[in-house]
C-alpha cells in the first residue's frame, strides 16, 4: 500500500465531492420496538447477482449500531416533496419516540422497518457485509423486497443543497 503525504483539506475534499449530485434516501431500521432511521446520500445499487445494494453509516451515529444490532433495514428513495423529512432525519439527538409520526408509513413485511408511503421507491434488505471506510461503515445488503409506489421529481442533492429535477 502507498503512503502519500496528505495535500488535501476537508473543506476543499467536500466542495469538491459535493458536485457529484447524488439521490436522497432515508434508511430505516427496527430494534427492540423502536424505529430508528436516517437521511443518506451514500446508497447505491452493488450487484445484480445476487441483488445487492450499499449505504454508509457514520460509526457515531446511534442508528449505526441500531442497524448493525437489527440485520435488516428498509430504504424510502424520496421524491422532493419530502425534502422536509430529508432534513429532519439528517439532525442528530432527535428523540425517537414519534419521529416518524409527521410522514405517513407502514411497515415492510419483510424487515419491520418503516417505509415512506410517499417514496419514490422502497426496498427492503437484510445485511450481508460490513466494510471499515473510514469513520463510517459501508453496509451492504441483499435486497429482499422492492416496491416503486410513486412516481414523481426525486429529491436531489448537489453543491451542500436540495434541488429537485
Amino acid at each position: 500500500m502507498h503512503s502519500f503525504e496528505r495535500a488535501v483539506d476537508r473543506a476543499s475534499y467536500r466542495k469538491v465531492v459535493g458536485q457529484f449530485a447524488t439521490g436522497v434516501a432515508i434508511v430505516t431500521t427496527a430494534l427492540d420496538g423502536a424505529d430508528h432511521a436516517m437521511t443518506v446520500n451514500s446508497f447505491t445499487s452493488v450487484s445484480l447477482d445476487p441483488l445487492l445494494v450499499l449505504f454508509c453509516a457514520e460509526k457515531v451515529a446511534r442508528f449505526h449500531d441500531a442497524v448493525m444490532a437489527s440485520g435488516t433495514w428498509a430504504v424510502s428513495i424520496l421524491p422532493a416533496s419530502l425534502e422536509d423529512a430529508s432534513r429532519f432525519f439528517a439532525h442528530r439527538g432527535r428523540p425517537l419516540d414519534g419521529q416518524l409520526s409527521r410522514w405517513p408509513h407502514h411497515r415492510g413485511p419483510t424487515s419491520g422497518a418503516a417505509l415512506f408511503d410517499e417514496a419514490l421507491a422502497t426496498l427492503e434488505c437484510a445485511t450481508t457485509a460490513v466494510h471499515p471506510g473510514g469513520d463510517h461503515s459501508i453496509v451492504v445488503g441483499e435486497v429482499l423486497s422492492l416496491a416503486t409506489p410513486h412516481d414523481g421529481s426525486p429529491l436531489i442533492y448537489h453543491d451542500g443543497r436540495y434541488k429537485s429535477l
